[in-house]
């Protein structure tokens, strides 16, 4: 990607998240939901539990059969990848210690781990300090806004989104990566997912095929896993 052509992404970027903060609409006392555009949202929800049905859960089935020593060096790269976006959050939220972590387990995994194919950092102790940038907004005060559901991505809020806009454009491989380097990265990403989709089959089955309304169920589960992060 040329630099003129990164700098205009980051700039619509920036008018896009901007302009989601301001959008933002603190949540209902007592931890409601926000949720003002739930017949768009379920649409969207439709679209996407008719492509996990079609695509995502058919190739979750597979990885969960396949060994751990084919589907955990991916897992493992992967999560890799997304370990410097983490420190720059870490950092950003004034999180010294998991920014530190972070940092750690992105080196050792990054040259004793072969590239982050192995995790010898989490064998001694070193575990990944999970965040992203709506964690950053939220320890900057903005609201989490209206519930949103992403297609492709699935539950979120305003804020979150804004935050994802901001991880993408943010992403430091993006400026120091190879080309290859990116996109095995792309890769490993989307097959973290289907293995991922594999490893919590049962609960996501139970969210989106055994309930009697999965668009709740999943707007309930993600909203208190969030709001708990």
């Amino acid at each position: 990607m040329s630099s003129v052509l990164r700098t205009r992404l980051l700039g619509l970027g920036a008018v896009l998240v901007l302009s989601a903060i301001a959008a933002c609409t603190p949540a209902p006392p007592g931890g409601g939901v926000n949720d003002p555009y739930e017949t768009t949202n379920r649409e969207v929800h439709a679209f996407n539990k008719s492509l996990d049905r079609a695509v995502l859960r058919p190739l979750g089935q597979v990885a969960a059969e396949a060994p751990r020593e084919v589907t955990g060096p991916v897992a493992n790269f992967a999560d890799n990848v997304g370990l410097p976006g983490m420190v720059l959050n870490g950092v950003l939220q004034g999180d010294v210690g998991g920014a530190g972590t972070n940092t750690m387990r992105f080196l050792l995994n990054t040259t004793i781990g072969l590239g982050g194919l192995f995790d010898p950092a989490g064998g001694i102790g070193l575990n990944e300090q999970t965040t992203d940038f709506g964690e950053t907004l939220a320890v900057w005060g903005t609201d989490e806004g209206a519930y949103l559901e992403l297609p492709f991505f699935g539950p979120s809020t305003e804020r979150d989104a804004a935050g994802r806009i901001v991880d993408l454009a943010l992403d430091p491989l993006s400026r120091v990566g190879t080309q290859p380097q990116l996109d095995y990265g792309l890769v490993a990403r989307g097959a973290a997912i289907v293995i991922d989709r594999g490893r919590f089959m049962q609960s996501m089955d139970g969210v989106l095929y055994d309930s009697a309304d999965s668009y709740l169920q999943s707007r309930s589960a993600y909203l208190q896993n969030r709001r708990f992060d």
